[in-house]
């Protein structure tokens, strides 16, 4: 039994949790995965950390400048580079911008909004229905062969801070839900993302450390098949060998989303990436390849979150809201927070963005 329960683990949802919590709230968090941060991922391969989510933090607006600021303070992020390049019409653009990155991993930025949280991890909400004494009560479905947390939850107020589809199939109107709410859900839609993340054989690095300029972030405008490559080993403290990241357009995602060949499909980035950048690069020692289904809200709602109207308390939260992806997650969820403490106790609420 909680006051709150959250769904997804995100920016969105931590931050939302985090602001509840702080104010005095029982939360517990549902996050299907096996750890915290949503889209600012991080794997391990090959002895070494690759981000192949979130390139990396850059000072969108307050929210993630304080974020910024309290991780730089903290030595958890580090400014990568000050400037990042566009690759158009067959030429290279440079553009001043200050990228924050975490030398252990984007992920560091999920665990550190996540410290202090009850986060039941694998766990994936199969059906929300009310109680006898007006509650909401969660079905849970065990993702993770974990069994030690129980398979469903009661709380007073839920927040949905996942991607629209994926709430949808839960969200319905057998549990009061109006259709408008149901409609506005249902007109949100994604673009997907394959990311490719490659490594080379150490003796490339001399080929790197020539090249001029030194790149490590670029952007590919009004590509059929690429949207971006990043010099991943460049963010590391002791790199043992070149790592990089492509990331697809939304275009060649759309047509390789479905592939059970995904090496292949990974493959095939590398060697367009060859063609405009290095030659070497269709050639990794490792690849592997990740598909993300909801990389990007294609036409968020104008709104800083959704309440539903005529429930229990609910509302849903996240980069389906507002403009600027990080930005806008972590304002949609201190905004979601903001609606369930009116909804439930009024409790005083921290009303800066101090992290």
């Amino acid at each position: 039994m909680f006051d709150v329960a959250v769904i997804g683990a995100g920016m969105a949802g931590l931050s939302c949790a985090q602001r509840l919590r702080q104010a005095g709230y029982s939360v517990a968090v549902v996050e299907k995965s096996r750890g915290a941060g949503g889209r600012v991922a991080t794997r391990r391969l090959q002895g070494t950390r690759v981000d192949h989510g979130a390139r990396y933090l850059e000072p969108q607006g307050d929210a993630v400048q304080r974020l910024i600021e309290a991780l730089v303070d903290r030595h958890i992020l580090k400014l990568w580079t000050d400037c990042v390049w566009e690759f158009k019409q067959g030429e290279m653009f440079s553009i001043p911008s200050s990228c924050y990155v975490a030398p252990a991993g984007m992920n560091a930025v999920g665990k550190y909004l996540a410290e202090d949280l009850d986060i039941w991890y694998g766990r994936r909400v199969q059906a929300i229905s009310t109680t006898d004494n007006q509650k909401w009560h969660l079905s849970l479905e065990v993702t993770d062969n974990n069994l030690d947390i129980p398979q469903e939850l009661i709380a007073k107020a839920v927040v949905v801070a996942i991607p629209a589809p994926q709430a949808l199939m839960f969200l319905n109107s057998e549990i009061g839900l109006k259709s408008d709410f149901i409609d506005k859900l249902r007109s949100v839609e994604y673009d997907p993302c394959i990311t490719a993340m490659a490594g080379y054989p150490a003796v490339k690095q001399q080929d790197l450390s020539n090249l001029n300029p030194q790149w490590k972030s670029v952007s590919f405008a009004h590509n059929s098949d690429l949207a971006w490559i990043g010099w991943d080993s460049s963010k590391r403290l002791d790199p043992q060998q070149p790592v990089f990241v492509i990331h697809s357009s939304a275009n060649f995602a759309q047509r390789h989303l479905e592939s059970v060949d995904l090496p292949t499909v990974g493959q095939e980035l590398l060697d367009r990436t060859s063609e405009y950048l290095i030659p070497w690069l269709k050639e990794p020692e490792w690849l592997q390849v990740h598909r993300w289904r909801y990389a990007f809200c294609r036409n968020p709602l104008p709104v800083s979150c959704l309440p539903a109207d005529g429930t229990l308390p609910l509302v849903c939260a996240g980069d389906l809201c507002g403009e600027g992806q990080i930005e806008a997650a972590l304002r949609s969820g201190l905004a979601a927070a903001n609606w369930v403490n009116s909804q439930l106790q009024n409790l005083p609420l921290d009303s800066s963005l101090n992290w």
